[in-house]
């Protein structure tokens, strides 16, 4: 037998789960603020400055000096860098038609040439430097630009901005993530406790309820309560359990109906054989009643158990339908006349109401053996008239088969009931001549080929029985018995 393996509880991963979760979060959290802090700071101080210089040697070339003048201004401002414009040929500071007032680089007037002359030696007319400025003790990043073309020479544009020291902001930082991280721990460890719970409890009340029910207490409430997916879960429980305990009563009942109509045929057997043997063995009339007698009671078992082991297979599906498209008024036809003989010798008129011929698919064989269980059913219940009618009606939908007897009828609260196993109405006044299975039959069939069915009946009226042949491929699908 297969064992479960002892695992982790719910409550107990949840937790955990959000706790990993916390951690994780405070960890990137670190590696973001505090690692990577001040890679990411000269990455995008570069992209940022580069992108600026860029953007005055494009106004440069395709502006007027007034423009050119205004942007160079806003850039310094805004941005706050110290920007230079120097002539190609001189080498000084080029502002007489541009530069209003003299911008000096942060404290490297000394090495102007130097970049100079690395921007004339650069491939693509650029640099970008990080230069220690120590008249004022910071480092500070340099971006030179040619201006002009690359035939044109017509000077070069150096801009010179301060790197911010990321060291005192990233101990500060630090501080404040590992008190952030401790904060954000125990948060998490209480939020997950609380959510763990939440979810926990009601699953281990289910859970609870579940095993009293596999002992066998119906009874057993399922509740949910934490969230949508649990309250489905103890929804379908609870209807579980409802299923359950109508198949446990209903197993009882077969067993007990079954138990009983077993016995009695049995039990006559056994008392005739026994007449043969002790009283009637030399009386050849006695004798040719009593074997009729055990010839019947042995139809009779025989099909007791021929429809308990056809109800079987319908209901466990390994009998497969074998469609068939044929002409229903012929076939109905057909099934009725075989009739003939019953009607004449016991009185019974079956009569049957066509409408236009129509084709419908489905199994013939099964199929008849649902129209011949109405109809006995039909001639078991009907009124003292004796009458039956079987009724075709064409409809949108399909082929509506209906029929009707003319018996006492079925109380509303029961009508339910009359395709379980062995159910048999008490509104009859002959013996009831099957064995009990005809409807069952019926309504595995019906349920084979995809066919709503159901029935209508009024007390003192008669009972209708119908079902719908779809004129298409029959869809296996789950009708709704009882439907009306």
């Amino acid at each position: 037998m297969h064992r479960f393996r002892c695992r982790t509880p719910l409550r107990g991963r949840l937790a955990a789960s959000f706790v990993i979760f916390t951690v994780i979060i405070a960890w990137l959290l670190w590696l973001f603020e505090v690692v990577l802090l001040e890679k990411f700071y000269f990455r995008f101080k570069i992209r940022d400055t580069q992108r600026a210089a860029l953007e005055l040697v494009e106004s440069y070339r395709s502006d007027s000096i007034e423009t050119f003048k205004e942007k160079l201004s806003t850039a310094a401002v805004s941005d706050q860098m110290c920007i230079s414009l120097y002539d190609s040929r001189q080498r000084l500071p080029y502002h007489r038609d541009v530069m209003d007032n003299r911008c000096l680089i942060h404290g490297h007037d000394s090495r102007l040439l130097e970049f100079v002359e690395a921007l004339d030696a650069s491939e693509d007319g650029s640099i970008c430097l990080r230069v220690f400025d120590e008249k004022i003790g910071r480092e500070t990043l340099l971006v030179g630009y040619v201006l002009g073309t690359k035939d044109d020479v017509q000077g070069c544009i150096f801009i010179n901005t301060i790197l911010e020291p990321v060291d005192a902001t990233s101990r500060v930082l630090k501080r404040m993530i590992l008190l952030y991280s401790v904060l954000v721990l125990l948060i998490g460890c209480g939020i997950s406790y609380i959510i763990s719970k939440h979810i926990s409890v009601p699953i281990t009340r289910i859970t609870e309820s579940a095993k009293r029910m596999a002992h066998g207490d119906y009874t057993t409430r399922f509740e949910g309560g934490s969230c949508r997916e649990v309250d489905e879960l103890a929804r379908a429980l609870t209807y579980a359990e409802q299923e359950i305990s109508k198949a446990d009563m209903m197993q009882r009942d077969l067993i007990a109906n079954v138990s009983h109509d077993l016995r009695t045929p049995l039990t006559m057997l056994k008392a005739y054989a026994e007449m043969i043997r002790d009283l009637s063995g030399n009386d050849p009339v006695k004798r040719e009643a009593h074997l009729n007698i055990i010839i019947d009671e042995t139809d009779r078992l025989t099909a007791l158990v021929s429809d308990i082991l056809d109800l079987s297979k319908l209901e466990n599906g390994s009998q497969k339908l074998e469609p068939e498209t044929l002409d229903v008024t012929v076939w109905l036809t057909d099934i009725i006349t075989r009739y003939k003989g019953i009607s004449e010798r016991m009185g019974y008129h079956i009569t049957f109401t066509p409408d236009e011929p129509a084709e419908v698919v489905c199994d013939p064989g099964k199929m008849e053996r649902v129209v011949c269980n109405l109809i006995n059913n039909a001639i078991n219940y009907t009124g003292a008239d004796k009458q039956v009618f079987v009724t075709q009606v064409n409809c949108p939908e399909g082929v509506r088969i209906e029929v009707r007897d003319t018996g006492d009828g079925i109380e509303e609260d029961k009508i339910q009931k009359i395709f379980d196993k062995y159910y048999r109405s008490e509104n009859h006044k002959r013996e009831v001549v099957g064995t009990g299975l005809g409807l069952s039959i019926v309504k595995a069939i019906l349920k084979m080929h995809g066919c709503p069915f159901g029935v209508r009946s009024k007390l003192g009226e008669g009972s209708v029985f119908w079902f719908l042949l779809r004129t298409g491929t029959p869809e296996k699908k789950r009708p709704r018995s009882g439907e009306k």
